[in-house]
């Protein structure tokens, strides 16, 4: 099983691939429910969010924290088997490695939510073929949480309110 082996010129650098997969990914199959709820818990929702903690979707509490940059509940997804989702918040942001990742991985709802929040209209469109409608939900509600995130950092108003 060489699935880690390491290039022995560069031991001590771990390659995304190795460090996304250290710890073991966490399955991430979600009731049509769950992911409206999970909807409402980004937009901010806080009973939403406290049903999810109870019913066993800490994940999805920490995903809508992280959304919104908050850097314990990144780190809390990363050491809990959760790299998928912080894949997709990487990908939402941008990030063209964490979208490659995504796809790698068989993550195509995740790659496709990610982008279609970062206005790829192919995204949406392969959202809309497959009907995933509860995922295109989730998207726009990160969508705005993401919009709403940008306007405040390009305010110069708003300095430091994060």
């Amino acid at each position: 099983m060489g699935w880690f082996k390491k290039n022995k010129k560069s031991k001590e650098k771990t390659s995304e691939k190795e460090s996304l997969t250290k710890v073991p990914l966490r399955p991430i199959q979600y009731s049509n429910m769950v992911i409206l709820a999970w909807a409402k818990a980004v937009e901010g929702n806080q009973d939403l969010q406290k049903w999810l903690v109870e019913n066993g979707y800490e994940e999805l509490v920490h995903f809508s924290f992280a959304i919104r940059l908050k850097e314990d509940s990144r780190v809390w997804l990363m050491d809990n088997g959760y790299a998928h989702l912080m894949a997709m918040i990487n990908g939402c942001e941008g990030n063209v490695h964490a979208q490659k990742w995504l796809l790698e991985f068989g993550f195509h709802n995740l790659y496709h939510v990610a982008r279609a929040i970062d206005y790829e209209q192919d995204s949406w469109k392969w959202l809309a073929i497959k009907k995933r409608t509860q995922l295109a939900i989730l998207a726009k509600s990160i969508q705005k949480v993401k919009d709403k995130i940008e306007e405040t950092h390009n305010d110069i108003h708003s300095m430091n309110k994060d």
